[in-house]
């Protein structure tokens, strides 16, 4: 597929690039020839593969939810550095 430079150009705006003439020429050469090869790509038969979902076949290892006991507000605020009744204080982050 051949991309003309009025395509190439809503292209870069849309990707907020910027270039001169002559490396519009060689993009335009570049975007065209990476077009064809996926061109050819859709031309092969792949009736009965299954689409990828990753490029490993590691196998996360998950652990079962448990409930359990959880933090007593009170007692965790007791070793707070510094807190405000029932919230911990911390440092500004954002201006």
């Amino acid at each position: 597929m051949q991309l003309d430079k009025e395509t190439l150009t809503k292209i870069a705006h849309l990707a907020r690039l910027e270039f001169n003439e002559q490396d519009a020429e060689a993009m335009l050469k570049d975007m065209s020839n990476i077009l064809t090869f996926v061109e050819k790509l859709n031309e092969v038969n792949t009736e009965g593969v299954e689409p990828l979902t990753t490029m490993s076949q590691e196998v996360n290892a998950l652990r079962e939810d448990v409930t359990g006991q959880h933090l007593n507000t009170g007692k965790a605020l007791e070793s707070a550095p510094d807190k405000d009744t029932t919230y911990f204080r911390v440092p500004k982050v954002l201006e």
